[in-house]
């Protein structure tokens, strides 16, 4: 499967010029809607020229803005379609059986770590590895299972974990608990959940550092976080595939774990004593 847009300038953002990095980041801020927007209109809101917004549309790898702006749009479709839209893709893989969705769920793993780099996974770590910070954890209809496992995982780890649970209008008033000194973890993949970006907006204003993992169409979320990782989920089925999301997840656990070694084993030393009693 070919690379989306965000993919492509998260592997090439370090080497581009700053004017072509800001346009860059501004379009992964408000994505793709601004791309879709005239050249004028993305240079505007970049703080660029027109021809800067050019230029890193050529180091993109486009011919011009109309193509880029196709891909944009055809990503904008994969983004809305359903698992009844892609029933077809289920029947192709039925012949090889498991065979082509075990190697699109391979390449899965491998282009999200390829495209994901050491600094954003440590830059993340480093925030959730902050213990004087509260933790809260939350995902959408399919990926909540992973914020729980994650959630259950760092609260061996570190103190101040929890998992925003419950109906949905409860998140809305955990806010009042939240500010400046908390992080929210959120897993939103398409079909993105207007619950989770309400939560994420109202958190972002009260201060909040927002953590999102998402897929290579970038969750609206992404305008409100400071931390983004968008992993691979397209696979030959009608349903979209989270085993990438689930390794990054086991991948945050490992890197907390060991960037707090002593606090970790304290813990589960008295969790176990704990059991025991």
């Amino acid at each position: 499967m070919a690379s989306s847009i965000a993919e492509i300038i998260a592997d090439r953002l370090t080497d581009m010029p700053a004017r072509e990095r800001r346009a860059a980041q501004a379009l992964i801020a408000s994505y793709p809607m601004l791309g879709l927007k005239t050249v004028a209109e993305f240079a505007q809101r970049a703080g660029v020229s027109s021809p800067t917004i050019l230029r890193l549309v050529s180091r993109l790898g486009y011919q011009n803005y109309a193509e880029f702006q196709s891909a944009l749009n055809d990503e904008l479709a994969a983004r809305l379609q359903s698992p009844l839209s892609r029933t077809g893709l289920a029947r192709a893989g039925q012949e090889g059986e498991a065979a082509p969705l075990l190697a699109a769920t391979l390449d899965n793993v491998s282009e999200t770590f390829r495209v994901v780099s050491d600094k954003q996974l440590g830059e993340i770590v480093s925030v959730l590895s902050e213990t004087r910070r509260r933790v809260h954890l939350v995902g959408g209809r399919f990926t909540d299972p992973i914020a729980r496992y994650l959630t259950a995982h760092l609260a061996i780890i570190r103190p101040g974990v929890v998992h925003l649970d419950g109906q949905e209008n409860l998140w809305r008033d955990r806010l009042i608990d939240m500010g400046k000194r908390d992080v929210l973890v959120v897993l939103d993949i398409r079909r993105y959940q207007d619950s989770l970006l309400t939560v994420a907006e109202k958190a972002g204003a009260r201060g909040v550092t927002i953590i999102l993992l998402t897929d290579q169409w970038l969750s609206p979320i992404a305008r409100f976080a400071t931390h983004v990782i968008a992993a691979r989920t397209s696979v030959p089925s009608a349903w979209d595939s989270s085993a990438a999301l689930f390794i990054l997840a086991e991948h945050l656990i490992a890197g907390v774990t060991d960037r707090l070694p002593e606090q970790s084993a304290a813990r589960i030393r008295e969790m176990d004593a704990l059991r025991r009693e």
